[in-house]
């Protein structure tokens, strides 16, 4: 692949959200300048870090920087720096600032969406940061019990399959949106803050008849979590726990949500428990009751997803990972 001799490639805004990201975002935008396919802008939006993050993006006069002056979350970061690209900017590409991506890494989804025009996301391959030799994911999977996870976490890159395929949802430590596609929706959920936002927004998706991709050309190094501690600091796992309650009160659609709901309470229940045994008891409960105090927020916007859902309730389980994961799966995304 080479897009040196082509010049009509759609336009895209990659979007960095960043928090004190400045031991990993010269090596980012590096990557981002060097890919085969110019991006037609790089956004940064910075949730008021307090070290050197600034200082680092003002020394590329290619990329603009936007400055909240507080802390906004992933969500809300987004969707703002969403709201400020080009309005010729016809794709949305999301990148963390501790990914690393490979120079066809944009060249590779555009020609994806140009092979495959029914679909409107498109995943990336992560690779894991620390160890090249193991995968970070290859697409997000949804359990019927609400559980998430990334599809292959901790395998190793030889051991997979290179295959294009649908996926559930897209990472978005590194991924593309169709613009208009997420635009309708409303972005991500800003009362998410972070972590689960993008599953929530690729269930979203589905029910308005979206589809995803798996794109294994599109390859990016991926440190992951590596400015909130980890994805079993205490940070993540309260995020990730009340977000997955309100990802499937939200999202799961007609039937499959009575059917389903014992089996989703099942598992907060379990998570609790496991919790508790480790000494977490305190941080669990924290979550789940947040979780529940937004239950009636939640439940308004269920209404509005599901009036407007095209999907069937077929489709919907059909995409749904019946398996419970695994080392060879992956890990969960909380």
């Amino acid at each position: 692949m080479s897009g040196q001799v082509r010049t009509n490639w759609p336009k895209v805004a990659v979007i960095i959200v960043n928090w004190n990201g400045a031991a990993f975002l010269e090596r980012c935008v590096h990557a981002l300048l060097n890919q085969t396919v110019a991006p037609h802008e790089i956004i940064v939006l910075d949730n008021a870090s307090s070290d050197e993050s600034n200082e680092i993006i003002e020394r590329f006069a290619s990329v603009r920087l936007i400055r909240s002056a507080q802390n906004t979350g992933f969500a809300r970061g987004n969707n703002l720096a969403i709201l400020s690209a080009d309005v010729a900017s016809e794709w949305i590409a999301l990148l963390n600032p501790d990914a690393f991506a490979d120079p066809v890494w944009l060249e590779s989804l555009l020609l994806a969406t140009e092979r495959r025009p029914e679909f409107s996301a498109f995943g990336s391959k992560l690779v894991n940061g620390r160890n090249p030799l193991l995968l970070d994911g290859i697409g997000d999977a949804y359990h019927p019990s609400g559980r998430v996870w990334r599809n292959g976490h901790g395998v190793a890159v030889s051991g997979v399959d290179d295959q294009e395929c649908e996926i559930f949802s897209a990472c978005a430590a590194a991924c593309l949106y169709r613009r208009d596609a997420i635009d309708a929706l409303g972005g991500f959920d800003e009362d998410y803050f972070c972590y689960v936002e993008d599953v929530d927004l690729g269930f979203r998706l589905r029910l308005a008849g979206h589809r995803c991709l798996y794109v294994p050309q599109s390859v990016v190094l991926h440190l992951g979590s590596a400015t909130t501690g980890g994805q079993d600091s205490d940070f993540a796992v309260y995020h990730g726990h009340r977000n997955l309650v309100w990802t499937f009160i939200k999202n799961m659609p007609g039937a499959l949500f009575w059917l389903l709901l014992p089996l989703h309470l099942l598992l907060n229940v379990a998570s609790i428990l496991l919790f508790s045994l480790r000494g977490r008891g305190a941080l669990i409960l924290r979550a789940k009751y947040h979780a529940l105090l937004g239950v009636r927020g939640m439940w308004r916007k269920r209404r509005h997803i599901q009036r407007n859902r095209v999907a069937s309730l077929a489709q919907i389980w059909h995409l749904l990972d019946k398996r419970w994961p695994t080392k060879g799966h992956g890990h969960k995304k909380s």
